[in-house]
């Protein structure tokens, strides 16, 4: 299924289409059934790369908020070139 953008109701649509749902995907992957669910609310990379397998799409086109996955930034760019500007200088 080619799709641009996927949301929730278009994951599970395919889900049914396929004859699947979220509660017997997690019970083949052998987690909780309410932990897979929580996947609309909250990022979990493993239901989100089982659900991804299953429907036969990369992972990062189901969720593109959510990947690919950033890595925290401690300074701001903004100040990125006076921290380095200051550590040259001592």
């Amino acid at each position: 299924m080619a799709k641009s953008k996927w949301d929730k109701h278009s994951i599970l649509a395919e889900l049914r289409r396929r004859g699947m749902t979220l509660t017997r995907l997690a019970e083949i992957r052998g987690v909780s059934p309410g932990g897979f669910r929580t996947i609309w609310s909250r990022p979990n990379q493993a239901s989100e790369a089982a659900i991804a397998e299953f429907i036969g799409v990369a992972v990062e086109e189901l969720f593109p908020d959510r990947y690919p996955k950033k890595t925290t930034t401690i300074l701001s760019h903004e100040y990125a070139a006076e921290s380095t500007d200051s550590q040259r200088a001592a």
